[in-house]
C-alpha cells in the first residue's frame, strides 16, 4: 500500500531538488491542491516486524493482516511516477524482511531515483548487505535508539543491541575495505526523556563502529499515549534539567569526531526540538527505523 506522500511537491522540470532536502524545493509556491507530480514517494514494503518497540503502534494495536508488498503492486505504483526523485521504502514494518527488496531498489535506481529506507539492523548480514550495495541503495538508516543494551531493551522490546552493533560495524568495515561510499549509513535515536542522557555515548558509539552521521528523531505519539509514545516522554519544546547540556555535549562531541549530527528532516537538532512534536506523514517514530 502507499503509506503517503511527503510534504514536498515541486516542478521537477525547473529544478531537481536535493534528495536529502527535497522539501525545500517548493518554498511558498505550494497551493492547497498539488498541480505537479510528487517529488518523493513513500512505499510501505511490509507491515511485518521482528521487534516490539515501545514507541511503535504495531506493538499495541492490531493493524492490517501481516503482509509484504507484492512485486506487481510495487511496479504498478512506481510506474505511475516515471520521474520520481526520491523513494522511501519503509512504513511500520522492517523492510529487510522483504525478499524482493533489492529488486525493488534496482528497479527504482534504473530510473535515476534516490532510494533509502530505515531498518532496525537485525537482519543486516554480509549477504544482505552486499545485495543492497549491488542494488544501488543510496541511504541505509539504522534505528538504534540507545547506546547500550539495557536501554535498547526498554525501548525496542527485544535484546538485540549487540547483534545490531555487530552487523553495522561489519557493514561499514566492509565498505571501507572495498572503497564503497554507498549506501550512506546513519544511526537514528528517538528523542525520549528516558534516553536523552545517552546522546554523548550514542555519538561515541557511532564513531567506534564507523558511522559518520547520526540523527535525533522526533517522538511521534497519539494523544492517549501508548508505551513510551506519550507526551511526557517527548523532548520537544520542553527540555528540562540537564537535557540541554546533554544535547550540546553531543553536538560538540560529534563536531570534534567529524560526525554529522542532524535531526528529523535533515535539519539541526536544536532547531528540530523547538518545533515540537507532530504526527508525521507516512511513518511513526520508534518503529523499525522510525
Amino acid at each position: 500500500m502507499v503509506r503517503g506522500l511527503e510534504h514536498g511537491m515541486a516542478t521537477i522540470e525547473r529544478t531537481k531538488p536535493d534528495p536529502r532536502r527535497y522539501f525545500e524545493a517548493v518554498g511558498d509556491e505550494r497551493g492547497t491542491i498539488a498541480e505537479q507530480e510528487p517529488v518523493c514517494l513513500y512505499l510501505e514494503t511490509t507491515n511485518r516486524c521482528n521487534l516490539l518497540c515501545e514507541t511503535c503502534p504495531r506493538t499495541f494495536e492490531d493493524l492490517e493482516p501481516p503482509a509484504d508488498m507484492s512485486w506487481e503492486l510495487f511496479t504498478h505504483i512506481v510506474d505511475q511516477f516515471p520521474d520520481i526523485a526520491r523513494a522511501v521504502l519503509h512504513g511500520v514494518g522492517e523492510p529487510m524482511m522483504v525478499k524482493s527488496l533489492p529488486r525493488m531498489i534496482s528497479y527504482l535506481k534504473e530510473r535515476g531515483t534516490y532510494v533509502l529506507f530505515n531498518t532496525n539492523g537485525t537482519l543486516l548480514t554480509e549477504r544482505k548487505g552486499r545485495e543492497l550495495i549491488a542494488a544501488g541503495l543510496d541511504e541505509l538508516r539504522v534505528s538504534l535508539d540507545a547506546a547500550e543494551p539495557r536501554a535498547f531493551l526498554a525501548v525496542r522490546g527485544k535484546n538485540m543491541f549487540t547483534r545490531i552493533v555487530r552487523n553495522v560495524r561489519a557493514f561499514t568495515t566492509m565498505q571501507r575495505a572495498e572503497g564503497l561510499d554507498r549506501p550512506l549509513v546513519s544511526l537514528w535515536l528517538t528523542g525520549l526523556k528516558e534516553t536523552v542522557d545517552q546522546l554523548p555515548a550514542f555519538v561515541r558509539l557511532a564513531h567506534e563502529i564507523g558511522v559518520a552521521e547520526i540523527h535525533l528523531q522526533r517522538l511521534v505519539f497519539m494523544p492517549q499515549g501508548q508505551g513510551l509514545a506519550r507526551a511526557e516522554s517527548a523532548l520537544f519544546e520542553k527540555l528540562d534539567g540537564e537535557e540541554p547540556a546533554r544535547l550540546a555535549e553531543a553536538a560538540g562531541l560529534a563536531a570534534s569526531l567529524g560526525i554529522r549530527f542532524n535531526a528529523s528532516g535533515a535539519t539541526e537538532p536544536d532547531t528540530s526540538l523547538k518545533r515540537g512534536p507532530r504526527i508525521s506523514h507516512g511513518r511513526f517514530a520508534g518503529g523499525p527505523g522510525h
